[in-house]
């Protein structure tokens, strides 16, 4: 049996442990409300460690350091300039620790193979990855844990004949990210 103390205190898929470090890491924190809906985003000095749809009410930024705030506001800027369709890219830093290895990865896989304005499957991801049709539902899951949203382009990644899959946000959030990358490309809900 694996023990806390040799993963950080976290074993994985230990979801309170999870929460715990994030806001153990987290030292600035908000509730945006984007066009797109409220977004929880937390950082840390290191960089963007959260961003997740919240039906929390919008809050002012709180932060225990100046590095933090910059990277929080900086972070609600691009979220806010990809919304309105004048960014397709993001440079704030994301920090990224408190992901395994292997959501790292498929994510930085993601990242690096699936621009602005494509999309990709969860079949051809996997085949980037160097891996297998049975490791297709690991890749999802771990697709399904991204704790970047929008950031971390999962919305990005469809079923193999092209339809709207699962998405953390939800199917409608996904479909609007989808249609403002690619004006032309209206994808079918799968339902």
């Amino acid at each position: 049996m694996i023990s806390r103390s040799r993963l950080g205190g976290r074993l994985p898929g230990d979801k309170n442990a999870e929460q715990e470090h994030t806001m153990q890491t987290s030292s600035a924190r908000t509730v945006h409300a984007s066009t797109l809906g409220n977004l929880r985003i937390e950082a840390s000095q290191l960089g963007i460690t959260r961003v997740r749809f919240t039906d929390e009410a919008p809050a002012a930024p709180t932060a225990e350091n100046s590095c933090a705030l910059d990277y929080l506001v900086t972070a609600i800027v691009q979220i806010d300039g990809y919304l309105a369709g004048t960014r397709q890219d993001f440079t704030v830093p994301t920090d990224r620790s408190a992901m395994s290895a292997f959501d790292r990865q498929v994510l930085e896989t993601l990242e690096t193979t699936t621009r602005y304005g494509r999309t990709t499957t969860y079949g051809a991801l996997t085949r980037a990855l160097g891996r297998g049709p049975e490791d297709a539902r690991k890749i999802g899951g771990a697709l399904s844990r991204n704790p970047l949203l929008i950031l971390l382009p999962c919305h990005r990644v469809v079923g193999a004949d092209g339809a709207l899959t699962g998405y953390a946000g939800g199917l409608p959030a996904k479909r609007t990210l989808l249609d403002l990358e690619s004006a032309d490309l209206l994808l079918p809900l799968a339902i």
